[in-house]
């Protein structure tokens, strides 16, 4: 086993990336259109991690209570998560205020 991916790079990559990756970003997506702050976003994506620690136990006979893995699933969902975020809220910035702001990236916006 690895200090990062606890058992397949299969099950990281279908479990957490594309399940759990997939609710994280759906949750930053939802976040953002309700306008909730970034730390909204912080704390359920570490309430998330703690589930899908839950999986990996549950599931696949993984460790529940290994900080490590923990900390990497969190931080791969935590990506996800401000991913569906951004994007969000780039395009509610540009499409509400299209008079003040202009969409330079997926991801960014500026002045006009």
């Amino acid at each position: 086993m690895s200090l990062i991916i606890e058992q397949s790079i299969s099950l990281y990559l279908v479990l957490t990336c594309i399940i759990g990756g997939g609710a994280a970003y759906l949750m930053g997506r939802s976040l953002a259109i309700n306008w909730r702050p970034v730390w909204h976003l912080i704390l359920a994506t570490m309430i998330m991690g703690l589930a899908l620690r839950f999986f990996h136990f549950a599931l696949f006979e993984g460790k529940l209570l290994y900080l490590h893995y923990y900390i990497t699933d969190t931080l791969t969902l935590l990506v996800f998560a401000l991913l569906g975020y951004r994007i969000t809220r780039t395009r509610q910035m540009v499409t509400s205020y299209h008079w003040l702001y202009k969409r330079t990236s997926p991801l960014t916006w500026t002045r006009r």
